[in-house]
Formats: C-alpha cells, sequence, structure tokens
C-alpha cells in the first residue's frame, strides 16, 4: 500500500470514533487494521459485541466512502470479537501477584536483550526486592545458562510448576522442560499454551518485579503478552546503528498501540573499550538509541558496552552484578534499576 493510499484512508477513518472507547479510528487506535493489496482494501475492526449495531453501521459508512477514494478497487470489513463477556474485559488473560511487570524486548535478535534482562533482574534483586525473570522466549531460551540454573521444576500441591530459584530470583522458562539440543518445533497455538501456563500454571508467589524477557520482533506472542499480561511498561534494548533501530521503532510502535507505557530506550553494545589503546571505539555508530529516543519523547535509560568480560559471564552463568558487584558493567546495571525505581 502506497503511503498516499494510507494517508487518504486514515484521513477518512478518524473520522469517526470507536463506539465503546469514544477513540478515532486513526494510525494510533489498535483495534483498526488495514491490509492492501493492488488497491483491494482489507479492514479488521475488533469490535465489543454490545455495540454490534454501531460497529455494523460505521463498516457501511466505511466501505461507502472508502470506495471513492483514487487507487481503492475493493473494500472488505470483517468485524472481529474475544467473544469475551462484559464482566471478564479488565480482567487480564495471564495472572501473576507481581506488583510490576515489565517486558524487556527488541525488535530484532543479536542486540543483547536477554543479557540485558538477565542483569537487571539480578540488579533489582540487589537493590532489595523480590523478583522473578520468565524466559518467554519459547524458539530461543537463554535464561536458564545466563542464570548458571538447569532441572525441572516440580509440582506443587496446587498442580502448578514451582520455579527454579538462582541468586535469589525466581525463574521460569521452556529451557528448564525441554532439551538443551532439542528444537522447539511449535505452531502459533503451542506457543501462546506454553507462555499462559508459565505465567498462570506457575507458583510464581508475591513478587516486587517481574521481568519477562520477550522473544524478539513484533509478532504474535509478542503482541499477546501485551495485550494480556498487563504489563506495567517495556524497555526496548538495540544497538546504535540503522539496520537494529529500525526493527527497534517497530517495538516502539507495537506497544503505543496496544497502550503499554514505554519505560525507556537502552543502547546495548554502544562502544568497545581496546585493550591497547583505553579508548572507545563505536563499532556500531554513536548515540543512534539516544537519539531515537529523543525522537520519540521516550526516556533514555543508557548505554551499554560491549564486554568480553560480560560475554564470558553470561555464557557461564554469572551475570555481571554477582561477579563483580564493583565493576563499572555491575555499576551500569544498577543505575538503570534505580532510575526504573524512580519512576514507579
Amino acid at each position: 500500500m502506497s503511503d498516499k493510499i494510507l494517508q487518504s484512508i486514515f484521513e477518512f477513518t478518524k473520522k469517526y470514533k470507536d463506539p465503546e472507547h469514544n477513540i478515532p479510528f486513526d494510525e494510533k487506535n489498535s483495534k483498526i487494521q488495514i491490509v492492501s493489496k493492488n488497491g483491494n482494501i482489507n479492514i479488521s475492526l475488533s469490535i465489543n459485541e454490545e455495540y454490534l449495531n454501531q460497529y455494523k453501521k460505521i463498516a457501511d459508512l466505511f466501505k461507502d466512502g472508502l470506495n471513492k477514494i483514487e487507487g481503492v478497487l475493493s473494500v472488505n470489513i470483517a468485524l472481529t470479537s474475544e467473544n469475551q463477556s462484559p464482566k471478564n474485559n479488565n480482567k487480564s488473560r495471564f495472572q501473576i501477584d507481581a506488583r510490576e511487570i515489565i517486558a524487556v524486548a527488541s525488535g530484532k535478535g543479536g542486540v543483547g536483550k536477554s543479557t540485558f534482562a538477565v542483569n537487571l533482574a539480578v540488579a533489582m534483586s540487589q537493590l532489595g526486592k523480590k523478583v522473578g525473570i520468565l524466559d518467554a522466549d519459547i524458539y530461543g531460551p537463554s535464561v536458564p545458562r545466563m542464570m548458571g540454573i538447569s532441572g525441572r521444576p516440580e509440582a506443587s500441591q496446587n498442580k502448578k510448576l514451582i520455579p527454579l530459584e538462582s541468586y535469589g530470583i525466581k525463574c521460569m522458562s521452556i529451557g528448564f522442560l525441554v532439551s538443551t539440543d532439542t528444537p522447539t518445533i511449535w505452531r502459533g497455538p503451542m506457543v501462546m499454551k506454553a507462555l499462559e501456563q508459565m505465567f498462570n500454571g506457575v507458583e510464581w508467589g508475591k513478587l516486587d518485579f517481574l521481568i519477562i524477557d520477550l522473544p524478539p520482533g513484533t509478532g504474535d506472542a509478542q503482541l499477546t503478552l501485551a495485550q494480556s499480561s498487563k504489563l506495567s511498561g517495556s524497555i526496548i534494548v538495540s544497538t546504535p546503528q540503522d539496520i537494529a533501530l529500525a526493527d527497534a521503532r517497530k517495538g516502539i510502535n507495537m506497544f503505543k498501540r496496544v497502550n503499554v507505557p514505554i519505560i525507556g530506550l537502552v543502547e546495548n553494545m554502544s562502544f568497545f573499550i581496546c585493550d591497547s589503546c583505553n579508548e572507545k571505539h563505536y563499532i556500531f555508530s554513536n548515540d543512534g538509541a539516544k537519539k531515537e529516543a529523543e525522537k520519540f519523547q521516550i526516556p533514555f535509560l543508557g548505554s551499554l558496552p560491549i564486554d568480553k568480560e560480560l560475554r564470558i559471564q553470561s555464557d557461564e552463568g554469572r551475570p555481571a552484578c554477582i561477579d563483580k558487584p564493583d565493576g563499572s558493567i555491575a555499576k551500569n546495571y544498577l543505575e538503570i534499576a534505580n532510575s526504573i525505581f524512580r519512576k514507579n
């Protein structure tokens, strides 16, 4: 779809408001999804069936109006509903007794998201909080190794899994349930069921903070967790180069569309300090994530370097805040954790 046609469509649809929430059907409204191919427009409206007649009238108005836009050949509008009763509209599908639930996300893989999530959880724990970490990266679970823990969770009397603990942090990961060399070849419904099991089927107890290590990208798993787990906020991790920032923008926009607050943006692998010259080298550009945070008007939480020792610590299951609590890397994570506490 050309930008011109898309703009024309939203210029028309934003004149109308969602009957349930009185919010315009514009680019920021996650209840309207538009797909186009060769001038054929398909629109999906997520509705509350209590307002079905109003939605039907809006759909008719959309169809009549959009057919008049230059370049549009046909318009098809589908009304979709999750069939939830009114009394359950405000009830989270995934429930954990945690004061704050924070998702750590990235637009693409390989930017150090899991390393950040693990070290942030440890830093929060060292600041005196009860912390849990949920490894939601079903296809590439790395939290067990980074937390230096293995084994299989046992079941409680309530037939729920008891999370394994490492460094005083409760941990749950699909990596505890499958062999390390076994690929997770699952389709979407199985992934959703596994994620729900790791939320509702685990004896998490009462937590101050639950850190969720999301899968990279902006697919169905990320969207479901964002919509169904009552996230307190999200943290986006990116490296500074343009190719990574382009994907980070998608993550930022996804959370904005589902009304999840963005706690801030972190620039990982920001620079490398050479052993020989002891100077900073900006391998992946300089301050790209910081500039992106300013552009989106979201907090910039800080920069973290490429560090060989951090890589070794992660591989060996010794988070930086545990292995070298007085080191510069550990101090960076503690500063970020403190800034999050102040925001909450």
